[in-house]
């Protein structure tokens, strides 16, 4: 069995896929670089993904799909995955040269010494184009740093520190225990891929180094604002997934439930403030239609997010003054934190 299994979804992505396949090379035959070409028509990325995988046998693999978007690109990788941990790369995305041999030094000595690790969180960077202080989102405040630990261990996590798909290695059986599907033809399913596995996970360890370079810079990238706001019923639509997965209130483990209160108040937050800033009659509707289709789903968890936690009862604040202080402090929140 191989370490670590690397999926990179791509979808007319010959312009930078190479550069994130390069970043992975050094990783040695210990890793199942697996690159999923998702039904790719507009350009070479078939083609040169066969290169790739022909150049380099052994580590990367080639699976040509009809195209099923991001989640069936993910979920094809799951369903391949040679190794005993799994990660997601984007494709215009890299890994860093210095922390990627001491992450894959660490899962060596993990199965070496036959330890139980569900998930390993390592910082990543907003490589955000254009900007030369790149904002790094770490975890020390939030998590022990040098030991295993479990959700009892977990402490608070602030905002814009929660833990997205750049900063996760799963093991990949656990992936697969947990029943993880992700919706196809479906933007931002990253989310629920992070989200679903959580109450899986009972073992951890936060590595302190800046592994994952996200790139945030193309005019037609999903997390750029603007195709948000486009895709804003792909959002709702893994806002909706998202609050149905689970019964919160029934999560016995605290932290762990104060945990996924919170990411799901997250999206939540970024669902109505998308369709607040739109500011139409149409999207101000869609925004009380949410809220009611999750009040109708899940009354208390409904009640638990809307009324008992900051963010939720700020998104809901009424009238045109209470739209925009909901929109001043989003556009507050991008500044400090950095994303998108």
């Amino acid at each position: 069995m191989k370490l670590l299994t690397i999926a990179i979804p791509c979808f007319n992505s010959a312009a930078y896929m190479e550069h994130c396949v390069n970043s992975l090379l050094p990783g040695g035959e210990e890793v199942d670089i697996l690159i999923v070409d998702d039904g790719s028509e507009k350009d070479d990325t078939a083609a040169i993904a066969d290169r790739l995988a022909a150049e380099h046998p052994g580590v990367v693999r080639c699976i040509h799909q009809k195209n099923g978007g991001h989640g069936a690109a993910v979920n094809t990788g799951i369903a391949h995955a040679q190794g005993k941990y799994f990660k997601v790369v984007d494709s215009d995305d890299w890994v860093d040269t210095e922390a990627y041999p001491k992450v894959l030094s660490f899962l060596r000595q993990v199965v070496a010494e036959e330890q139980e690790l569900d998930m390993l969180i390592s910082n990543y960077i907003y490589d955000k184009e254009g900007v030369t202080h790149k904002h790094v989102v770490r975890y020390d405040h939030a998590l022990p740093k040098g030991r295993f630990f479990t959700w009892q261990e977990a402490k608070h996590f602030q905002v814009g520190q929660y833990i997205l798909m750049h900063s996760v290695i799963y093991r990949t059986e656990l992936l697969c225990q947990c029943g993880l599907k992700l919706p196809e033809h479906t933007f931002y399913v990253d989310n629920i891929y992070v989200y679903h596995p959580l109450p899986y996970v009972k073992t951890m360890y936060y590595l302190d180094v800046n592994l994952y370079h996200y790139y945030i810079g193309r005019e037609d990238q999903s997390v750029n604002e603007q195709v948000m706001i486009r895709r804003i019923d792909q959002q709702i639509r893994v806002n909706r997934i998202m609050f149905d997965a689970y019964d919160l209130q029934t999560i016995e483990e605290k932290h762990l439930r104060r945990y996924m209160y919170r990411y799901m108040e997250i999206i939540c937050v970024i669902s109505s403030v998308l369709l607040l800033r739109e500011g139409s009659k149409e999207k101000l509707q869609m925004k009380k239609d949410l809220w009611q289709y999750m009040k109708r789903q899940n009354p208390g968890q409904y009640r638990k997010i809307r009324w008992g936690m900051p963010l939720g009862f700020a998104m809901n604040l009424p009238g045109r003054i209470g739209r925009k202080i909901c929109v001043w402090g989003y556009g507050l929140s991008q500044k400090i934190f950095g994303f998108n």
